[in-house]
């Protein structure tokens, strides 16, 4: 891994900037109040849930921002034993490879390292939320009719981070005493895409067996 890859997911240091919300604007009472929910203990299944006269592309737009923000954390943590070698392929075990595909370079699904692939996901995501056009943050401007179908990409190649940490990395999460920490933000994530249906139930299925079927 290189230096700069390893400055940037360093959990010591300021990671990629973290897009946040200017306080006194909608979204960021959006974010404020999606925050009490989890800390206030309520069930995942219902803090994920629109607040009654709130817009739906908000809700969601706040949420994947700080999704990006926690599951960049988490990879972090175990970014120094997920390397060239021990991580050859960005995969989930035996039966899932991801392959990357962008706009640029890589115009053809290509097989990449798990820390290679990382690190453009993370470069891609960030320029999707940082884009006025697409994640506008000026109360009154619409969305674009392309949103959701971004947020379901950004989202879809996210739950990929949790796939690989879990089957790849997850005992160097658990040396760390951080299992609990990422059991909660991966509930989190699956009850939120399911609750807006954001997802395809088929791209879930490499951590079903992880969980025994357990996420209802």
């Amino acid at each position: 891994m290189s230096h700069a890859l390893k400055q940037v997911f360093n959990k010591d240091k300021t990671f990629r900037p973290k897009r946040k919300f200017e306080p006194g604007t909608q979204r960021f009472e959006l974010h404020k109040k999606a925050q009490a929910s989890l800390n206030a203990g309520l069930d995942l299944k219902v803090a994920v849930q629109l607040p009654p006269g709130e817009e739906q592309n908000d809700w969601v737009a706040v949420h994947v921002v700080d999704f990006f923000n926690r599951i960049n954390l988490i990879y972090g943590t175990i970014s120094d034993y997920c390397t060239e070698q021990s991580c050859p392929v960005m995969s989930g075990g035996p039966k899932y490879e991801y392959r990357w595909q962008d706009e640029h370079k890589y115009r053809k699904p290509t097989a990449l390292s798990a820390p290679q692939y990382m690190n453009l996901l993370m470069d891609w995501i960030e320029v999707q939320i940082n884009n006025e056009d697409i994640f506008p943050t000026n109360v009154g401007t619409p969305f674009p009719k392309n949103f959701l179908p971004v947020v379901k990409k950004i989202l879809s190649r996210l739950f990929r981070v949790f796939v690989h940490v879990y089957i790849h990395h997850f005992d160097r999460i658990t040396q760390m005493g951080s299992e609990a920490h990422v059991n909660t933000c991966y509930k989190h994530f699956y009850y939120f895409v399911k609750e807006f249906n954001l997802i395809d139930t088929k791209e879930l299925e490499p951590l079903v067996s992880v969980w025994g079927g357990s996420q209802g």
